[in-house]
């Protein structure tokens, strides 16, 4: 086939609509908008809490939301629950129950379903963790950061060191399946610093461990007023201490920033990576669903006061959009080559509903350049590819939005 016709070939089966012949995994994500304070690195949908939160409105409000979602939902099983924030645990266990309990009034909760709560170290949130785990929370995630006290007040962290190892402590005594984020390349951060924050979190053996790069995102305080940061080879050389040390106590590197003891791996995360589904109610929650023949996603009212408002009229949809077939490619690789293993090549056609043929050529360049190893079984990056993950993943934006001879193909909105 010459490379014309191939080109040809690939955007003809992008120009497709979707053939899904089964409906990927579906999950729920909770938002809850807001914090203590807003962390200058953070570009999450979070807003400062001044006085109370108005929990018992916003319960009502998360209860509706759902409730006008059913029509897209309708009979199919949530395997994972996510609240997320902003700082969830700013809620009492009781308004944690109350939502976990119109959950199941309305949706089909499986049995064995992964339910995480994101929570801060605070000492009164680190008391509430047993009111967390009776209402049905059976994984915790804690925002540490770090341990160290220069690093916390270097990224505007409400709490201190102590606080952080008291949480961990009451967190692990409450909570069977405990995750620990830290971040590293830090503000003013040495190597060894690094490598002693990542060893003190490792002692204490939670099942999950993830380990982000700071990054300067827009829309933040550090944008605008940027920190001194570590150079590009320090920063290189504290992830791979990261993952050494996290080797050496038989952590499984499973995904780009994730670790887990065996067994232990995020489900609800796994389920965004292979480019499940999830329904996400509250102020800023996104979704992406998929229907026969299209996937569409979606996002809610973000500030809490409008959200609140639009739920009540019985809109909380902002916006939504059909994402278009030649950008699902790009959109399933961005998820799928996070993972260490990769995916099967069967699911790219179950999940995007085009065949895997429609990548051949950024697969094959990706190959060549040593980015990826693939066969019949797996596609799956290298450590190369993983470290230079954009780099790979460009590759497939450029296949899916090259235009067949005499033809436009419009680039995709995630571009």
């Amino acid at each position: 086939m010459s490379a014309v016709a191939s080109v040809a070939s690939s955007v003809s089966f992008l120009a497709r609509r979707p053939q899904l012949k089964v409906l990927p995994p579906l999950a729920l994500y909770i938002h809850v908008p807001w914090c203590v304070r807003k962390c200058p690195y953070c570009d999450f949908n979070s807003f400062e809490a001044r006085g109370e939160i108005p929990e018992k409105r916003y319960i009502e409000a998360l209860t509706r939301d759902l409730e006008l979602a059913l029509p897209e939902i309708w009979g199919r099983r949530v395997y994972s629950v996510f609240f997320g924030g902003g700082t969830p645990s700013l809620l009492s266990p009781e308004a944690v129950d109350a939502i976990l309990s119109a959950v199941r009034a309305r949706v089909p909760l499986d049995v064995h379903a992964e339910v995480t709560l994101e929570a801060n170290p605070g000492t009164v949130e680190a008391a509430k963790f047993a009111g967390f785990r009776a209402a049905g929370v059976n994984r915790l995630s804690l925002g540490i950061q770090s341990f160290d006290d220069r690093m916390l007040q270097a990224i505007g962290r409400v709490h201190d060191g102590a606080q952080a190892r008291r949480a961990v402590e009451m967190a692990l005594a409450t909570f069977e399946n405990v995750n620990l984020d830290l971040m590293y390349a830090l503000p003013g951060q040495e190597l060894e610093d690094c490598r002693r924050d990542i060893e003190t979190a490792a002692a204490y053996r939670p099942a999950h461990l993830s380990a982000y790069h700071l990054t300067i995102e827009p829309n933040t305080f550090f944008h605008r007023y940027p920190p001194r940061l570590p150079d590009e080879d320090t920063a290189a050389a504290m992830q791979e201490a990261v993952e050494e040390a996290l080797a050496v106590r038989g952590y499984v590197h499973y995904e780009t920033s994730a670790f887990a003891q065996s067994g232990r791996q995020c489900r609800h995360n796994l389920n965004y990576w292979r480019f499940g589904d999830y329904l996400g109610i509250g102020a800023g929650a996104h979704s992406k669903l998929t229907f026969p023949g299209r996937v569409v996603r979606s996002q809610r009212y973000k500030q809490p006061k409008a959200y609140l408002e639009q739920v009540a009229r019985g809109v909380p949809i902002q916006e939504a959009h059909e994402v278009p077939a030649q950008a699902l490619p790009f959109e399933f690789m961005m998820n799928a080559l996070r993972l260490t293993a990769g995916f099967e090549p069967a699911l790219f056609e179950e999940r995007t509903g085009l065949p895997l043929t429609a990548v051949t050529q950024a697969l094959d360049l990706a190959e060549s350049k040593g980015l990826i190893v693939r066969d019949h079984r797996r596609v799956a990056p290298t450590p190369l590819g993983r470290r230079f993950l954009n780099d790979l993943l460009a590759l497939f934006l450029e296949e899916t939005t090259r235009p067949a001879p005499g033809r436009h193909v419009a680039r995709p909105p995630s571009s």
